[in-house]
C-alpha cells in the first residue's frame, strides 16, 4: 500500500475529512475518506503516540459499584450508553484530563487511578482518533453543574448482575468499548 495523495476536505475546529489517494496491494489506484482532530492525520505524520481522548472507566468505592453513563449523542438522535469521556487539552496528562472530565460530566472525585491502555482505536475505517482508557476509582454524589449545555448526561450505578441485563439489550444504543467492560464486569464482578 503507498499513499499518492491527501486532500483536507473541511475546516472545522474539532474534526476535519480528509480524501486520501492510494495504491492498493495490486498497484490500483483508491480513494478512501476518513475523519481525523489533527491538521495532518496520523497516517502522514506517523504519530501514534498520545491518544486524542481519554475514556474514563469509574468504580464508585462506596457504592460497590460501576459508573455509565447515559447520554444524548447527536449523530443517534437517541441516548446511548457509556463511560465518561473527553478530549485531552493541550499540555494535559491522560490522568488530568480524566479526572477533570469525570468531575464535568459526573461531578464525581477521581481518588485512585487503577490502570491505563496505550492509545486504542475502535473505528479506523472512518478515523484515527485514539482514546485512552483509565480505570478509576471514584467518590462523592452525582452532579451536573458542570455540564455543558449540549451535554444531556445522566448517571448510573450498576453491579454484575445489572451489567448482564444490560448487554443483552437488543434495544440498547451502548459505546462498544463500554460493551466491553460490562460483559467482562457481568462475567468476572470485577474490573
Amino acid at each position: 500500500m503507498k499513499i499518492e495523495k491527501l486532500r483536507k476536505v473541511t475546516n472545522f475546529r474539532f474534526v476535519n475529512m480528509f480524501e486520501l489517494d492510494y495504491q492498493d496491494m495490486k498497484g490500483q489506484h483508491k480513494t478512501w475518506q476518513f475523519a481525523s482532530r489533527h491538521q495532518e492525520p496520523r497516517c502522514i505524520s506517523r504519530s501514534f503516540d498520545a491518544p486524542d481522548a481519554v475514556v474514563i472507566v469509574p468504580f464508585h468505592k462506596e457504592k460497590n459499584k460501576l459508573v455509565v453513563i447515559k447520554e444524548f449523542r447527536v449523530p443517534l438522535a437517541d441516548y446511548q450508553l457509556g463511560f465518561p469521556a473527553g478530549l485531552i487539552d493541550t499540555g494535559e496528562t491522560i490522568e488530568e484530563a480524566g479526572k477533570r472530565e469525570l468531575n464535568e460530566e459526573t461531578g464525581l472525585i477521581l481518588t485512585r487511578v487503577l490502570k491505563k491502555s496505550p492509545p486504542v482505536y475502535s473505528t479506523s475505517g472512518l478515523t484515527d482518533e485514539s482514546v485512552s482508557l483509565l480505570y478509576v476509582e471514584c467518590e462523592g454524589e452525582v452532579s451536573n453543574e458542570h455540564n455543558e449545555s449540549s451535554e444531556d448526561i445522566s448517571v448510573q450505578f450498576l453491579s454484575p448482575e445489572e451489567c448482564f441485563s444490560i448487554i443483552n439489550h437488543t434495544d440498547l444504543k451502548i459505546d462498544v468499548k463500554t460493551w466491553l467492560v460490562l460483559s467482562s464486569y457481568a462475567e468476572n464482578g470485577r474490573l
